[in-house]
């Protein structure tokens, strides 16, 4: 009998240690598992699950399965969802303040970007973000965002006057939007592929890697490379999550998280290298050279706006980041 207790007790401290393995984390999406979420969402999760060997593992949920992403930025926030890795577009009606990002023609180009993202300024944002019960572990990334159309070719602002262009549900896009003539529509991203393709609306803006997992170009005739917004990501995991989880494991996370994001940001780049070439291909028509300056004179009155919303101060200090 004596020689039974200690397998059973062996068995017994397995069972736990295997139920404890199971701790499944559902993560969410919008695009396709080989789109730039895809890419740093199983980076993140190879990485975490590796770190904490295999206490924690991920369960995927791509192409919006659990919803669009304000519903799943509400989800995390609530604790019904554990983590999900999103653009900033809807995030701020959440935490308002992140919403500066948002404004067209802040950022010069993807080094000025990231380098605010991860600097002090982004630091800031990620305690603001804490406030509202939305633990940022990393800034991922969507891209600068691009126009792409069934009507007709964009090369200046005066082109895009009068296009019924989706946007996100996000008011400074919109603000911006709105002085290049464009119709904004804002609808959550699930429903945007049908819209094109039935002509609820003529038009949407992107980055390259989400014209290319998304397959707009089968909806979309012209691609205009406006760069207009650079749009910011975030893997924002639950405080239901995140509190139970001991210091050492929150390391882990963390650390699993900045490669994630740094494996997202390369897919961006690479997507930006050679999805140009491949959309072309597919049959859109792209206009590689915008007038760059139109579009910056006709947003410049919407930055009045900008700058009682966010502070001038603010908005300077972001342009100054060298």
């Amino acid at each position: 009998m004596k020689a039974l207790i200690k397998p059973l007790a062996l068995a017994a401290l397995l069972a736990a240690t295997g139920a404890q393995a199971q701790t499944v984390l559902k993560i969410g999406y919008a695009t396709s598992q080989a789109s730039h979420y895809g890419v740093g969402s199983t980076v993140f999760c190879e990485e975490m699950e590796k770190g904490t060997q295999g206490r924690y593992k991920c369960q995927q949920f791509p192409n919006s399965a659990l919803g669009g992403e304000r519903e799943q930025i509400e989800a995390v926030q609530l604790g019904t969802q554990d983590i999900v890795n999103t653009s900033t577009g809807p995030l701020g009606n959440f935490v308002p303040e992140v919403k500066i990002v948002d404004i067209p023609f802040l950022f010069r180009d993807y080094d000025h970007a990231r380098k605010v993202m991860d600097g002090p300024i982004g630091q800031d944002l990620q305690k603001k973000m804490e406030a509202k019960g939305l633990i940022n572990l990393a800034w991922t990334e969507n891209g600068f965002r691009h126009m792409t159309n069934s009507k007709r070719a964009i090369n200046q602002a005066t082109d895009a006057n009068g296009l019924k262009m989706r946007t996100m549900e996000n008011k400074v896009h919109m603000d911006g939007y709105k002085t290049f003539g464009i119709l904004p529509t804002p609808m959550p991203f699930p429903e945007l592929f049908t819209a094109l393709q039935q002509g609820t609306v003529d038009g949407q803006e992107n980055p390259i890697p989400v014209i290319l997992s998304s397959k707009f170009s089968q909806v979309q005739k012209h691609l205009s490379l406006t760069g207009h917004v650079y749009s910011p990501a975030a893997l924002i995991i639950s405080p239901a999550v995140w509190n139970k989880l001991s210091a050492a494991d929150k390391k882990v996370f963390s650390d699993a998280a900045k490669k994630g994001a740094a494996a997202q940001r390369k897919k961006v780049n690479d997507d930006e290298n050679n999805g140009i070439a491949q959309l072309e291909k597919e049959g859109m028509q792209v206009v590689k050279q915008v007038n760059g300056d139109s579009f910056r004179k006709a947003v410049a009155p919407a930055y009045a706006g900008y700058a009682k919303e966010f502070g001038a101060d603010k908005i300077a200090a972001i342009q100054a980041v060298k």
